[in-house]
């Protein structure tokens, strides 16, 4: 196990590598001058050297990326406005246009888009599987074709109607606005609500489907007729040993999502404004603020790595049946 975890730990930190020297050509080593587009329309003579010497623009192509990499080791300095300032590690750049570094740009954009996704995702999961493992277990009923045909109509949706819906009628629900959570939970709670509800319903018509097709092909299998045989009860063959099995795909399902979701929530944090890493992108690819958008994607390799990494592992541990050489 330990070996497994090894071999995957070193596969995801070399396509953590690959993806930042690839992001790299594509945002610094590109046919026009990156130093121009992130000094801006207002650009002086002085400046523009400042930013060409501070991200080693003038230097081979390898050593400006090692440049970088040392930059998130060790931290790196940059000049701007005869004023050097040092970025410290993990440093991810620096923003000419807001005067800071990445990394503090991130810092404060990456808890409120955590604070969505997890809030959703468990909304989503939890009645997903909940209603499909009832759907499966009632299989042919009038209560399985209602759950079907209403995850059916809820994922036709389009998401922005969803929104649109709950941001005009759901007046019930608290403003939304983002409140640090160890600052006031239940601010925190309230504040997100109405986006986890709008993610949640979006999302969870989608984990019904798979969670009932899982469920049924779970039921279906001989272990789960040899339990019935011994005489456990029907509660005890489906929650204890239907739902594990049946919870494997839709874990992988829920990592890859989760995981995507933490750097595409660009619609819901525009929607509600919502100060996360999607709309800070955003905001970074209209002002041509080059470096915030190389930091965003060096989280977002990172965290897809990361996600993939942890759902391999929950793999393992939920199907004895999976084989680690």
């Amino acid at each position: 196990m330990l070996l497994y975890i090894l071999r995957r730990v070193i596969s995801a930190i070399s396509v953590v590598i690959v993806t930042v020297v690839a992001s790299f050509l594509l945002f610094f080593v590109a046919p026009t001058d990156p130093a121009g587009v992130i000094c801006g329309p207002r650009c002086t003579p002085e400046r523009l050297q400042n930013i060409t010497d501070s991200l080693d623009l003038d230097e081979p192509v390898v050593t400006q990326i090692t440049s970088y990499f040392k930059g998130i080791v060790v931290g790196r300095d940059y000049t701007t406005g005869g004023v050097t300032r040092h970025c410290d590690a993990p440093c991810l750049g620096y923003s000419y246009v807001l005067g800071v570094p990445v990394t503090d740009i991130l810092a404060k954009a990456v808890p409120v888009t955590l604070s969505i996704v997890i809030g959703g995702a468990t909304i989503y999961l939890l009645f997903g599987v909940l209603i499909g493992t009832t759907a499966a277990r009632l299989r042919g009923t009038t209560l399985d074709r209602v759950a079907v045909g209403g995850s059916l109509v809820l994922g036709s949706v389009p998401y922005f109607i969803v929104a649109l819906v709950i941001a005009l009628y759901a007046t019930f629900l608290p403003k939304t606005q983002y409140t640090p959570f160890f600052e006031n939970p239940v601010s925190w709670a309230s504040g997100l609500l109405a986006a986890w509800l709008c993610l949640g319903l979006t999302n969870s018509a989608s984990y019904t489907r798979y969670s009932r097709a899982s469920m049924i092909e779970a039921l279906g299998q001989d272990y789960t007729r040899t339990a019935r045989s011994k005489g456990i009860s029907e509660r005890r063959v489906v929650y204890r040993h239907g739902l594990r099995a049946a919870m494997t795909p839709v874990i992988t399902i829920f990592g890859v999502d989760v995981a995507f979701q933490l750097v595409n929530t660009i619609f819901t944090e525009r929607i509600f404004q919502l100060p996360g890493l999607g709309l800070r992108l955003l905001n970074a690819f209209n002002q041509y603020d080059l470096p915030v958008l190389m930091g965003g994607v060096v989280v977002g390799a990172t965290v897809l790595v990361v996600m993939n990494l942890a759902v391999d592992i929950l793999y393992t541990v939920l199907d004895p049946r999976v084989r680690l050489g």
